[in-house]
């Protein structure tokens, strides 16, 4: 999809771009608060700064795409593949990343507070001072991923339903 359509699109008040081909895409700084990209290829997008809070995300693919300073507060994320993907700096509060596949993504300073990371897969991933305040960090393996600065002590136990649904393990064909 053309980026200027989809944002003629949105501003209407168009919601669904559910599996829609956004490769590469510059996005940043662009508001698509409540936006559904469900099963979008987001792969090397560039999304920085952009305000994509209480969006939907399941399924997608954001493979080495850069969301620094995004606002992902609230987003859904599950199933998600964040494959070497830069976060810095972005706020994640309350986002739901359950089974999603942080493998290399660099998180460094980025805001978790209250964020669901069951059964995320995090080898490798840059967590150094992440704020995991209240996060739900359950069947989570931390033991490869670079936890500088980061006070464990502020998890919390996870008590949270989860839908069922297709699981994604994600293949990196990249350095990853």
């Amino acid at each position: 999809m053309d980026i200027q359509k989809l944002l003629h699109e949105y501003n209407q008040g168009y919601r669904d771009f559910s599996t829609v081909a956004l490769h590469a895409a510059d996005l940043a700084g662009h508001n698509l608060c409540g936006i559904d990209l469900s099963g979008a290829d987001l792969s090397g997008a560039n999304l920085t700064g952009a305000n994509l809070s209480r969006a939907i995300l399941n399924g997608a693919n954001m493979t080495d795409a850069d969301l620094s300073n995004a606002d992902l507060s609230g987003a859904h994320l599950c199933d998600v593949n964040l494959i070497g993907t830069v976060l810095r700096y972005a706020s994640l509060v309350g986002a739901n990343l359950t089974r999603a596949d942080m493998r290399s993504a660099d998180l460094e300073r980025s805001d978790l507070q209250g964020a669901n990371l069951k059964d995320v897969t995090v080898s490798g991933a840059n967590f150094s001072h992440v704020n995991l305040t209240s996060a739900c960090v359950e069947a989570v393996d931390l033991d490869d991923a670079d936890l500088e600065g980061v006070d464990l002590s502020q998890l919390k136990s996870c008590q949270i339903g989860l839908n069922s649904g297709t699981e994604h393990r994600w293949l990196s064909w990249g350095a990853h």
